[in-house]
Order: structure tokens, then C-alpha cells, then sequence
């Protein structure tokens, strides 16, 4: 397969002038554990290969490579802005979402397991893109991203956000330590485990806790992908996939939006 292969929303499908991909790992060049479309430029994978993948990734939403704005993700919930300056290729802010009112602007970023959330404000021409591990999603990268959006002039009301692929219920499985940190802050959130395969664990959906937290901020549109990342070893890469055959190199699929020009 010589093209990117990606994904797209209804919802975000359907809004004027915005272009999306919840990009797979089918359509690139990279060999071994990072085969074949890996857009992370900070693992062991040739750059070179990552370049060419992440230029096939922005052909295929028919933008040009230097629109692609990456950032340097740390689980946090930091949101840099790409204003007229932006920033070259590798050199993106330590921040976990990115927001822009520019036109032609790419945000991205890459995930295996995470959340990617993609924002939009299509009447305001606002975007925003977000890495959501459970940690980010938690201590509120979600609303950080929105708020920033409203900064750039975008309103809650009309913003449409969608949960990309991510890890899924059945194969998230999780400890006592993580349960715990997601009901110490609300409690009402203990509906989004399930019971665990062995003692004192649980079933964590974090689609769809993401999604809970994007609806109660009141935003216009929320949807999911419903895609599970462990479980579809041929289209995506997946942390957990990795961590249970012990390790190793792993490549990270790339999400993307942008408002056209």
C-alpha cells in the first residue's frame, strides 16, 4: 500500500473546510517493529523513514509536509498555541494538545494506546488536537485544550470533538492505583470500570471517559472512533501489545486536523 491509511469522524467529517485522518500504521515505509507508517520522530526508527511517513500522512489530507505541527508529548496537560511563527519539523514545545486559528496548519500528534482527540470549531475556524493517556485525561488536558480554543475565540457551544483509537475496554486492564486516582477526583466515574479479569483489577474504558469529560464541559458534538489499538495488531500500534510480549521498539500511529486555506 503506497497511501496513508486513515480514518475520519462523521461528525468532523461533515464540518466545512476541515480536513482529519486518524491515521493507521498501513501506507508507510518503515521495516520491523515500527512497520510501516510510524510518524514518531522521538523512537529508534530511522528519520528519514518517519519523514517520508509523516509527508505521505500530510499528502493524504493534501497539505504539504511542512504543515504538519508536532509537539514533544510528557503526559501532561500543557496546550501550546501554533501562531505565525510556528515551528520546524522535531522541534515541537514540551505539551501534550496544540491549538491554532491558522489556516494550513497540520497539529498532530501520535499515539499507541492513548487517546487522540481531535477539536473543532469550524464557525470560528479554531482547531485543537489532544494526546489523552488516562493521566491527561484525568488532570484535565481535555478542558486545558478547550479553554485555549476560547482564547483563540472558538465557543464551548459549537466546538466538535472526536476519540480517535485508543485502547479499549476489554484489553485495558488496570490496578487499584489508577482506579484510584480516577475516583479521587469524582467518584460518579466508577462507571467506566468494568470487573477485571484477576483480583483487584479492573476494565478501565477510557474512550469513553474522555468522552464523558468532553460532554459535561458542553460541548456541541462528541463522538468515538470505537476502535480498539491492542486488538487490531495489522492496522495500529499499541503500547500494551508491546509491554505483553515483553518489549521492544514500537512505532506510533499519527492523528491529524486542519482548517483549509
Amino acid at each position: 500500500m503506497n497511501s496513508a491509511e486513515y480514518l475520519t469522524t462523521p461528525g468532523l467529517a461533515e464540518l466545512p473546510g476541515l480536513r482529519h485522518g486518524f491515521f493507521t500504521r498501513r501506507g508507510g515505509v518503515s521495516e520491523g517493529p515500527w512497520a510501516a507508517l510510524n510518524c514518531s520522530l522521538s523512537g529508534q526508527d530511522d528519520r528519514e523513514r518517519v519523514r517520508e511517513n509523516r509527508r505521505r500522512a500530510a499528502d493524504a489530507l493534501g497539505l504539504p509536509a511542512d504543515a504538519l505541527h508536532g509537539l514533544t508529548q510528557v503526559h501532561g496537560i500543557a496546550v501550546a498555541e501554533v501562531d505565525e511563527a510556528g515551528w520546524r519539523e522535531g522541534e515541537g514545545p514540551r505539551a501534550d494538545a496544540a491549538v491554532t486559528r491558522r489556516p494550513g496548519v497540520m497539529l498532530g500528534i501520535v499515539t499507541a494506546d492513548c487517546a487522540p482527540v481531535l477539536f473543532a470549531d469550524a464557525a470560528a475556524g479554531v482547531i485543537g488536537a489532544a494526546h489523552a493517556g488516562w493521566r491527561g485525561a484525568v488532570d484535565g488536558v481535555l478542558e486545558a485544550t478547550i479553554a485555549a480554543m476560547a482564547r483563540l475565540g472558538a465557543e464551548t457551544s459549537r466546538i466538535a470533538a472526536a476519540v480517535g483509537p485508543c485502547i479499549g475496554q476489554a484489553s485495558y486492564e488496570v490496578g487499584p492505583d489508577l482506579r484510584e486516582a480516577v475516583l479521587a477526583r469524582d467518584p460518579a466515574d466508577a462507571r467506566h470500570f468494568g470487573p477485571g479479569k484477576r483480583e483487584d483489577r479492573w476494565q478501565f474504558d477510557l474512550a469513553g471517559y474522555c468522552a464523558a469529560r468532553l460532554r459535561a464541559a458542553g460541548l456541541a458534538l462528541v463522538e468515538t472512533a470505537d476502535t480498539d489499538t491492542l486488538a487490531n495488531d495489522d492496522r495500529f500500534f499499541s503500547h500494551r501489545r508491546r509491554t505483553l510480549a515483553g518489549g521492544g521498539p514500537i512505532g506510533h500511529q499519527l492523528s491529524a486536523i486542519s482548517i483549509a486555506t
